[in-house]
């Protein structure tokens, strides 16, 4: 292969089309799990959209690269076997979120990164360097650059409300109008545990909030109501 091949100019139009939609669509689809607290992403989705069309990408190249070769040779390829495979990677990724089942997931967008700096060192070693360059410098971007742009946008944040209280009739319509004053926070789930013995009830709510909520006015609030002892705020499970 002579070395004019390995950068050939002509490839870069294509491939830059092809990698930039890949990484617009996939960072439509991540900027909605992003606002939805998700632990996947807006970078996640590029970085895993990205490496996909480089994986494809590079599947064809292979085929176009050993297309000369006739039934007697003993080389036998599949373009869409390096792709199946990175489709399979993709379980660890899922997996991890899933059985986490958290906000407090970490880690996926390294992973995503080392997924897709995979492809670009497949793509390299086999002689796909525009490519390859070109999904890097993309990835670079966004990582770097939408870093300082996803505080722009205010996500959903799951927590769980605990307060607890004397056991004092109608505790609970006195807690939902506090919320009303509220409106980036709403009620998703209540359950109680009363204590016949001492005269108390503990109330645990699910509450689907954005980011931006004055938590420290919602439970100075909440601590005016009769009979309140306690209130306790924890990171809630991404439904």
């Amino acid at each position: 292969m002579e070395w004019s091949a390995l950068f050939d100019l002509s490839l870069v139009p294509e491939a830059a089309l092809k990698i930039g939609l890949a990484g617009l669509l996939g960072g439509m689809v991540g900027f909605e799990r992003e606002a939805h607290g998700q632990a996947a992403g807006f970078r996640t989705y590029i970085l895993v959209s990205v490496g996909c069309c480089l994986i494809m990408m590079l599947s064809l190249h292979m085929e176009a690269l050993y297309r000369h070769l006739d039934s007697a040779s003993a080389v036998r390829l599949d373009p869409g076997r390096i792709a199946s495979y990175a489709l399979a990677g993709m379980g660890f990724l899922g997996a991890g979120a899933i059985i986490t089942g958290k906000g407090s997931v970490r880690g996926l967008t390294t992973a995503a990164g080392m997924w897709m700096i995979t492809a670009v060192g497949l793509a390299v070693g086999a002689g796909y360097f525009i490519p390859a360059i070109l999904v890097a410098i993309f990835s670079l971007f966004s990582l770097y650059v939408l870093r300082y742009i996803k505080p722009l946008f205010r996500r959903d944040v799951y927590t769980s409300l605990t307060i607890i209280s004397d056991d004092v009739g109608g505790q609970l319509k006195r807690i939902e109008k506090v919320m009303e004053k509220y409106p980036f926070s709403t009620i998703q789930f209540v359950s109680f545990d009363r204590k016949l013995d001492q005269g108390v009830i503990t109330f645990r709510i699910s509450l689907l909030s954005r980011e931006d909520v004055e938590w420290r006015e919602l439970t100075h609030d909440l601590t005016q109501l009769p009979g309140v002892r306690e209130i306790a705020l924890d990171e809630g499970t991404v439904p």
